[in-house]
């Protein structure tokens, strides 16, 4: 049982809460953490929404391992000052980490962080959805 300090339970994202579930989790928060949650998925909504992020996010949901920006520029066929501005913005965001190595001609590699491989499942539920459903 939780007290009024105690944050509440949070169920598995996998859980496929009922609106009624998900309405009655959201108000169990304080409401200063009811706004930092509100205003943290409002930052992602942004961030998702500008042009190719989630295909390069979607990307590295599939890959194995570290991409590099040529790989990533061959496969989301995406303007190269477009990717560069998409992976600056996930790197600022703490969702995928940069390694540049010191090498002729330049290599740099992107790896997803927790928090990205945590968002990974949606896409497999946008998946699943696109198999039952067309736009």
């Amino acid at each position: 049982m939780t007290g009024p300090s105690d944050p509440p339970d949070v169920p598995d994202l996998s859980a496929g809460l009922s609106r009624e579930e998900a309405t009655a989790l959201r108000e169990s928060f304080a409401p200063d953490e009811q706004e930092r949650i509100r205003r943290t998925v409002a930052d992602l909504l942004d961030l998702l929404g500008k042009t190719h992020t989630m295909a390069v996010l979607s990307a590295f949901a599939f890959a194995e391992g570290s991409l590099r920006f040529t790989d990533l520029e061959t496969e989301l066929d995406i303007a190269p000052n477009t990717l560069s501005t998409r992976l600056r913005e996930l790197t600022d965001a703490g969702l995928l980490d940069r390694e540049a190595y010191d090498e002729v001609p330049p290599r740099v590699e992107y790896t997803p962080t927790a928090k990205a491989e945590s968002l990974f499942p949606v896409f497999a539920h946008l998946h699943h959805w696109a198999i039952e459903h067309e736009l």
